[in-house]
């Protein structure tokens, strides 16, 4: 399904990239393995992991050449993908799986913390796409899969930097969905349940939070990859500005922001029309805020 095609897979060194980069280079891929190779917090640094991934790819009769750039400027976007035009001449499938976590209530986030996350996955996404988005336009071919999460689709407990960048990417992918469109480009995104290395960080203090845990150990990043793959082909064409779920077997579609319910008043909004109207009118409709993981606690279909 993906002879002769280039793909970068950013964050490819473990889990989810791993298994993505096999994947794709087993349908036939040409795969550029980018990691830098730093901890689940972006700490340190080493070209092991990505050099290993490659060796495995090649092993296994595929090719693949290694990356070690960070996403996290748009200096590194432009050599992951110029990588991927030196060793192969183009470039067709971007994946941006690559991420931290700097976990933190929002009374206690610092800076810091907010500008590594945020440049890691939103800035990332944005520097490696722009800068292989030209050259899908050239060629009238491309396909863009981008990683978002139920932290920003739903929310989670001490991730606003996270959950920010998470949500921030389904608004990117719609825009570049609808930039590209008439260049035959798709871009989705795919929101993943699946134990990693990132997931591994997860608090394991209380009885409900252990349980969660070993709910989400069951799900194998193994089983994201074949949904990237599939975004990736010829046969997805048609399919762009989506965002799916994978939880073990099970693939979700998920809704889109759209108004659930509208009210009108012919003189307008004051605060006290607001305060009569609402407990028996759009207070029924409140979507309930999820909390503790609540989002979580159903037995996985694997």
């Amino acid at each position: 399904m993906l002879k002769d095609k280039v793909a970068v897979v950013t964050g490819a060194a473990r889990g989810i990239g791993r298994e993505i980069s096999i994947l794709m280079a087993r349908y036939g891929a040409r795969v550029v393995v980018n990691d830098y190779g730093g901890t689940e917090s972006g700490t340190g640094a080493t070209r092991e992991p990505a050099d290993e991934v490659v060796r495995e790819i090649g092993a296994a009769g595929g090719t693949a050449v290694a990356n070690h750039e960070s996403v996290a400027s748009m200096e590194g976007g432009r050599r992951i993908v110029q990588t991927a035009l030196d060793a192969f001449g183009r470039i067709d499938i971007v994946v941006n799986n690559a991420g931290i976590l700097r976990d933190r209530m929002i009374f206690n986030m610092s800076e810091e913390e907010w500008d590594a996350v945020i440049n890691t996955h939103l800035k990332g996404t944005f520097a490696v796409t722009r800068a292989a988005a030209p050259h899908m336009r050239e060629q009238k071919w491309g396909r863009v899969i981008n990683m978002t999460s139920t932290s920003g689709l739903v929310g989670n407990v001490g991730q606003a930097n996270y959950a920010a960048a998470k949500l921030g990417i389904v608004g990117f992918t719609k825009v570049v969905a609808l930039d590209m469109a008439r260049y035959n480009v798709t871009a989705n995104c795919i929101s993943p349940f699946a134990w990693t290395r990132m997931i591994g960080t997860i608090p394991t203090e209380t009885e409900s939070q252990r349980a969660r845990v070993e709910k989400i150990k069951k799900l194998s990043p193994a089983h994201i990859a074949p949904v990237a793959a599939y975004l990736a082909s010829e046969d997805a064409k048609e399919v762009t500005g989506q965002v799916f779920g994978v939880r073990g077997k099970e693939l979700m579609l998920f809704g889109h922001m759209r108004p659930i319910m509208r009210v009108h008043h012919d003189e307008g909004w004051t605060p006290e029309r607001l305060a009569e109207m609402f407990p028996g009118t759009l207070r029924h409709h409140l979507v309930p805020l999820e909390t503790s993981g609540q989002y979580f606690n159903y037995d996985p279909l694997v």
